[in-house]
């Protein structure tokens, strides 16, 4: 197969979606995922989708889950609010667990496909704290995922590439703006209505206004 293969998760939010376009960049054909988990809304589905349309990847996959099942989160517990105001320590809107779970899936999915590389867009810099954005988290996952595999037992391992890590929110803005990305069509508020408007107050529309500001780059964002 001469054919370079990704598979990436795709949010429908900023970082996901810049993501992508830096994978496509490096002549990676792109196959992303993304997971209807009993979120609080669908407006970051219908964000994914039109992402993956406006950047030309091969397929898209929405896979289904119900991690409101299990709740414990702000974004899949309609119970718990979405805090407003910094907090301290892991947010309420930590999702357990959910990471790990889309990189499963993910991983499976790029042992199908004969794909050697999987994109997620977690950051470790201007981010609410999450444990599996962590380094430690990814450089774990990608040793786990190449002992739990056909294709890693057989030596065609896998890398679980993180490309923003380290960058700040400001540098993503720029780097994705670079590649054409259009984040007018992208969807980062937690509480985000129908429409793919933002509430503008929670910590993801906060770290999104502020990467924006500080990259000097108009914010498209749409409030309600």
């Amino acid at each position: 197969m001469t054919e370079k293969r990704a598979v990436i998760l795709l949010s429908g939010g900023l970082d996901s979606a810049t993501v992508v376009a830096m994978a496509k960049a490096e002549g990676y054909s792109c196959y992303t995922m993304s997971f209807d988990y009993g979120q609080r809304h669908r407006a970051e589905l219908n964000a994914a989708a039109r992402v993956a349309r406006d950047l030309g990847v091969v397929e898209h996959k929405v896979i289904g889950l119900n991690l409101d099942g299990i709740g414990g989160s702000a974004l899949t517990d309609s119970s718990i609010d979405v805090p407003e105001t910094p907090g301290e320590g892991i947010p309420v809107t930590y999702v357990p667990a959910r990471n790990t779970v889309f990189l499963s899936l993910a991983l499976g999915w790029a042992e199908v496909l004969e794909a050697r590389d999987i994109f997620i867009g977690v950051n470790a810099v201007d981010y609410s704290g999450y444990p599996d954005c962590r380094p430690e988290f990814v450089e774990a996952f990608e040793r786990m995922a190449n002992l739990a595999t056909k294709a890693g037992v057989e030596g065609q391992g896998f890398r679980i590439q993180a490309p923003l890590q380290n960058m700040s929110k400001a540098q993503i803005v720029q780097a994705g703006i670079a590649q054409g990305v259009d984040y007018s069509l992208t969807v980062s508020c937690y509480q985000a209505n129908d429409e793919g408007q933002a509430c503008g107050n929670c910590d993801s529309c906060r770290l999104r206004a502020d990467g924006f500001k500080a990259a000097g780059v108009a914010d498209p964002t749409r409030y309600f």
